[in-house]
Formats: structure tokens, C-alpha cells, sequence
């Protein structure tokens, strides 16, 4: 028999402000309803009777397996190619043309931040690959591609994507890039996958602990979880890590309040390191 296991506010409290704290995500009131139901199989395969009884599995667990559980359960990670695609024109038209001849050591460093199932860094992978030509081969253009969900890199390791999801991209790429795996689905060759690093990485540690700075960030669509606090700091991190002329994107739903960045407004969602 299904029954529905009830959140009281007080619990709902207690676990958002336990997801808050560590992810930055706020999650308000009006979502009780989605998180009560994302996490209803977790509760009923684990025969809790309470979000209490749940909440303290999470704190006693020491597998990390609790805490992986309830991240890819309550993020939303809805992307696909070329989504916002005059950010990819921009950075195809515009950033290649400034960096190539500028970067030091052929060593071009990206950032996809919140790369969900993969169709970002993928595309700009693609971008590179077909800007530099017979070039490529001198460059190292590794991108490295992060989000907290292990469901969602694990998916995009595999680079397999179905007919009607790479639909918008360019014929030639099509052909190019990918390879029919059946009737349903393609997959990215290889020269196209290992260009891109996945990790696991929680955009609210304290510090970010890469060595070389970035010349290009992607972080589109992550921030409107995040209040005005949490996004400032995480954006001060950014410039943080960037060299100077380098350019941050975000999504077009989310903004940067200019009296709160060093970064200069380029467009609406790009900023640069100035």
C-alpha cells in the first residue's frame, strides 16, 4: 500500500537549512510538497516512518552514501545543447579569436561549473576542437567539468545522447563528432570525451583547490538556487581563480549586481576579469 510520509515544518526546517548550510541551495517553503516527494522511495526503501528518522541516518551515516543520495535526489539538473546558444556564438566568435594568440604555453584552462549531464563542456569541446583545426594537436584544452550530483557526471562520462537530444546541433558536428550506438542513441567519439575532466565538486568549499587560474568559467543556471549572500561570495571566488581577461558566463535568468563584482559587465550573462 502506498502511503505518503507527511514532512512537518519543523523537519522541512531542519533538513533545508542542513542543505543550505553545506550547498547553498535554499530550498523555500513552497517546494515542501517537491522534496517530499524526490524523497519518498529513499524513506520507503529504508522503512523510516519520519523526514526525523531520515535526517539523522544522514548525520550517522559515514559512507558518504546518505549525503550523495539526497544531493542527486534534490538538485535539478535539466540542460541541453546549446542551451542559451548566442553564449557559445559568443565564445566561439569573440573569446577564441582574444585568447588563442594571448594564452601562454598553449595551455587554455576552462571551467564548467554545474556541468550537469555533460552537454556544456561537450559543446565547447567541440568549439575548440573545430577553431583550432590541425592546431588542436600542440594545445592542451582540457576542460574541466564539476557538479555536486554523481548521477548526473556519471552520465555524462558516457558522452551517449539520443537522436532527438543533439537535434540542435550542427549537422557537421554530427557527423563528425558522434557515432551511432543503435537506433536511439549516439555517443561522443573519444577525441571529443577525453578532452573533458569530470569531478565531483561542491561550489561551497571554503576554497577551491585548483592551482593554475582559469581563462574562461561557466557557471550558467547554478546561481539562481543561491540567495544574495552565497552568490556574491561564490562570483568573489571566481575572479578569484581567473587570469586577468579571462570571461565569466552565467545563465540569462541570473544576474550580477555591479556595486558586488570586480568583474566588468561585457553582455547580459558575460563578465570579464578586467
Amino acid at each position: 500500500m502506498w502511503v505518503v510520509i507527511a514532512i512537518t515544518e519543523q523537519e522541512f526546517k531542519q533538513l533545508t537549512e542542513y542543505i543550505y548550510a553545506n550547498y547553498g541551495i535554499r530550498l523555500k517553503k513552497e517546494k515542501q510538497s517537491l522534496v517530499t516527494a524526490r524523497l519518498y522511495n529513499v524513506l520507503a526503501q529504508k522503512n523510516f516512518k519520519s523526514f526525523s528518522q531520515y535526517y539523522n541516518y544522514i548525520m550517522e551515516d559515514q559512507s558518504g552514501e546518505a549525503i550523495t543520495t539526497l544531493v542527486n535526489k534534490i538538485t535539478t539538473n535539466h540542460t541541453f545543447f546549446m542551451r542559451e546558444a548566442q553564449h557559445f556564438h559568443y565564445f566561439r566568435d569573440k573569446v577564441l579569436p582574444y585568447l588563442i594568440p594571448t594564452v601562454k604555453d598553449k595551455d587554455l584552462r576552462i571551467w564548467s561549473a554545474g556541468c550537469s549531464s555533460g552537454e556544456e563542456p561537450y559543446t565547447l569541446a567541440m568549439i575548440i576542437d573545430e577553431h583550432l583545426g590541425k592546431e588542436k594537436r600542440s594545445w592542451d584544452t582540457k576542460i574541466l567539468a564539476t557538479d555536486i550530483s554523481s548521477r548526473v557526471l556519471d552520465r555524462a562520462k558516457g558522452g551517449i545522447y539520443s537522436s532527438e537530444e543533439i537535434a540542435s546541433l550542427p549537422s557537421s558536428w554530427k557527423n563528425t563528432y558522434f557515432k551511432k550506438q543503435d537506433k536511439e542513441k549516439t555517443v561522443l567519439i573519444d577525441k571529443i570525451k577525453s578532452e573533458v575532466i569530470y569531478r565531483k565538486f561542491n561550489l561551497m568549499e571554503d576554497v577551491f583547490p585548483f592551482k593554475k587560474k582559469f581563462h574562461v568559467v561557466f557557471c550558467r543556471n547554478v546561481m539562481i538556487y543561491f540567495d544574495h549572500k552565497t552568490k556574491v561570495e561564490l562570483v568573489n571566488k571566481f575572479y578569484d581563480k581567473m587570469e586577468f581577461g579571462g570571461y565569466l558566463f552565467i545563465g540569462h535568468a541570473e544576474s550580477i549586481h555591479r556595486a558586488d563584482t570586480r568583474f566588468k559587465y561585457i553582455m547580459p550573462a558575460v563578465y570579464r576579469k578586467v
